[in-house]
């Protein structure tokens, strides 16, 4: 495994379990999938240049499509349960009491 590959995983490995650890904000939850979204755009814009494969340079396009569309869906979330519940603890929201 090269430098290039180890830093990749290790960035979103540290992304996944800043997810399941530190869950009190859902700002840093969606900080969290950010950056895994981020590693995984750089290792797969990086990956068609290592193997000359044309035909799969669209993928990193669609993959930064995807994460602007789950950021901003995210950010709304945030914003609405700011309104609702006065804060962003991941604690105080409920699917059973909504």
């Amino acid at each position: 495994m090269s430098l290039l590959h180890l830093s990749f995983f290790s960035a979103f490995t540290l992304s996944t379990l800043g997810l399941a650890f530190h869950r009190t904000h859902l700002i840093s939850a969606l900080l969290c999938l950010e950056s895994m979204m981020l590693s995984m755009y750089i290792a797969l814009s990086t990956w068609p240049t290592e193997h000359q494969a044309a035909s799969s340079t669209l993928l990193p396009i669609l993959m930064l499509a995807f994460s602007a569309c789950e950021a901003g869906t995210g950010l709304a979330m945030l914003v609405a349960s700011t309104r609702t519940h006065g804060s962003d603890h991941l604690h105080n929201l409920n699917l059973l009491q909504c």
